[in-house]
């Protein structure tokens, strides 16, 4: 397969393809995550009532105490308390906890329902952006990355959601509510508890500026690693049959042991926090305790009433411990959601909606390529002003060496990437004048590696062309010479192919790829070293289907084997991004120059 020195399409990008560094906004991120529930006001007005509902049910109960403690258990007059009065404010008392239950059951399980279908939306979004961005993308970014973003990356935030929205809103309304009650009860209390404030905030902010820094650091070598495994899988054959196994697994655990020390600091950073702010907490508790019996020696302030604040200290401090606890839930869902925008973010290749824009109508097949002149990166130039003309049902092949420039061209025929310099036509028609949908429609590919879906045999072909009837496969099948082999297998053209065709042979797989090819109307072929997975015996075969298959069709073919480019109208040969010779296979060898040594085996193609 002829191509740039750099790979299929372009340079690669990093390994990781994330973000790099800490979230450049995280209050930003947060904000646009949070978008994704705005469809579901409805249910987060009701998830919300039922916080404060679950709130005042705890607050209210844990008041409760004062009057009981005070009335039934020790009056402050000396009287004898109440067994039966104690009995009924009890159960007053675990009514009122009940509905706080009731509230938390609905509450929870209403949330789980908005971020589940809040994840379903960003994970359509993510999916449908990918189907519009450009192959330089792909080309630039690990496969293993980019399914990261699927899984560990929307997990967090599927997290994130399901809990710590409800958390924060909570625990607003928890502080709040209870700092209130506090200055109801004892000014006095109140401002210890509320001095620890402070404390537990810096301790808080200085952790949380280290956890983040951590978590960015973490999800960007999970990336790697989900990369790298998918990479050495994929191509584990070619790992075996050059006995890499050690050089890879070394590799491997080189990024393994990088992500086991990314993730110690992460999560250590993330899980010292709690214990701290029970350290803190108890700390609070115990200034508290001792001033409220100073109080109540002094001021003759009532045992319940220093019950109770007591119980609302803890409370107060609560919420911010719970919510320390879950920064790494937050930070990690953080870096994951600025991951996810970043893909969603990326222009898009779409040009659907330009005005400016035609569309391709009755194609015949005129391809005319003027001056063109590209190269992956601005300083690298592969194609130099190259110049060719196809008329409409001719055969045009493309040799030379590996790098010369031959797939380029056709990535450039395709609009996978623009030319920086030149014109490409169809039919006189700019290709960059009309839309990329449109141009497409009208040229039909077969590359050298093949690529089938999860599905039937029929479904495959079909692919080619999805309104095609049953009988339309079938021929296009005979035409690729591969209905033979469908017919022979169990379930013929309803054979489920699963790992990409595993099942098939790689001539198959090809026969069918090009059978996909076949049922399609395009006027334009590509043919990218079509046979060079098909033997021999099996090109010969096929040598007829494929002529069938190229009539009426304007065809380019890239190929190693020059005996399947003899019949074509017009030979190119390149060099370094060059045209040096062009002709008929006849003219060519009368010329005794590349082609003939190319032709003759005394020079190779490497």
């Amino acid at each position: 397969m002829s191509q740039n020195a750099k790979g299929p399409g372009g340079p690669r990008g990093p390994r990781h393809g994330g973000p790099g560094g800490k979230p450049k906004n995280a209050g930003k991120t947060m904000k646009r995550l949070l978008s994704y529930l705005s469809a579901y006001k409805l249910r987060l007005i009701l998830v919300f009532c039922f916080v404060v509902l679950n709130t005042a049910s705890s607050l209210g109960g844990s008041y409760m105490l004062r009057p009981i403690i005070n009335t039934y258990i020790f009056p402050p007059d000396g009287s004898p308390g109440s067994v039966t009065g104690l009995l009924g404010a009890l159960a007053l008392m675990a009514a009122v906890y009940l509905i706080g239950v009731a509230s938390t059951y609905l509450q929870t399980r209403m949330m789980i329902g908005i971020a589940q279908n809040a994840m379903e939306r960003i994970r359509n979004d993510l999916f449908t952006h990918l189907q519009k961005l450009p192959i330089r993308y792909y080309d630039t970014h690990t496969h293993g990355d980019l399914m990261s973003r699927f899984t560990n990356d929307i997990d967090r935030m599927d997290e994130c959601v399901s809990n710590n929205v409800v958390q924060l809103f909570s625990g607003v309304i928890t502080v709040s509510g209870t700092l209130i009650l506090m200055i109801s009860l004892s000014p006095w209390l109140t401002l210890v508890t509320v001095l620890m404030v402070p404390v537990i905030l810096q301790v808080v902010n200085f952790i949380g500026r280290r956890s983040r820094k951590l978590f960015v650091a973490q999800q960007e070598v999970l990336g790697t690693v989900n990369g790298y495994i998918e990479e050495i899988v994929t191509g584990q054959k070619v790992v075996k049959v050059f006995c890499h196994e050690d050089s890879v697994e070394r590799v491997f655990g080189g990024h393994n042991r990088e992500l086991r020390d990314k993730q110690i600091r992460a999560m250590f950073a993330g899980g010292v926090m709690g214990p701290l702010m029970n350290g803190m907490g108890q700390i609070t508790y115990a200034l508290v305790a001792t001033v409220g019996g100073v109080l109540c020696v002094l001021q003759h302030f009532d045992i319940g009433g220093l019950t109770v604040f007591l119980n609302y200290s803890r409370q107060f401090s609560r919420p911010i411990n719970e919510i320390s606890q879950q920064m790494t839930t937050i930070f990690s869902a953080l870096a994951g959601a600025e991951r996810v925008f970043a893909v969603i973010d990326e222009a898009p290749e779409t040009d659907r909606d330009d005005p400016s824009l035609g569309e391709l109508s009755q194609v015949r097949g005129r391809v005319v390529l003027d001056h063109v002149t590209f190269g992956y990166e601005p300083d690298k130039t592969i194609l130099k002003d190259i110049c060719l003309t196809a008329e409409p049902g001719q055969k045009i092949a493309f040799v030379g060496s590996t790098g010369a420039g031959k797939t380029t061209i056709t990535n450039l025929l395709t609009r996978f990437y623009d030319i920086q310099s030149g014109s490409i036509s169809i039919d006189g028609t700019d290709i960059r004048a009309v839309h990329k949908d449109s141009l497409r429609s009208h040229i039909a590919m077969v590359l050298q590696d093949t690529h089938l879906f999860t599905g039937t045999i029929m479904e495959n072909i079909r692919y080619g062309r999805l309104d095609a009837t049953d009988e339309e496969v079938i021929s296009a099948a005979k035409t690729a010479s591969a209905h033979s082999f469908i017919q022979r297998l169990p379930n013929g053209y309803q054979t489920v192919l699963e790992g990409d065709g595993a099942n098939l042979s790689q001539g198959q797989r090809q026969l069918l790829n090009i059978a996909r090819a076949a049922i399609s109307h395009a006027p334009i072929l590509i043919l990218d070293e079509a046979t060079s997975s098909v033997d021999t015996r099996t090109e010969k075969h096929i040598e007829h289907g494929m002529d069938r298959l190229m009539k009426n069709r304007t065809t380019f073919v890239i190929a190693h084997r020059l005996s399947t480019v003899k019949n074509a109208d017009c030979i190119i040969v390149l060099e370094h991004g060059e045209t040096i010779e062009r002709g008929t296979h006849e003219e060519l060898l009368a010329l005794g120059g590349r082609y003939y040594s190319l032709y003759t085996g005394k020079l190779e193609l490497d």
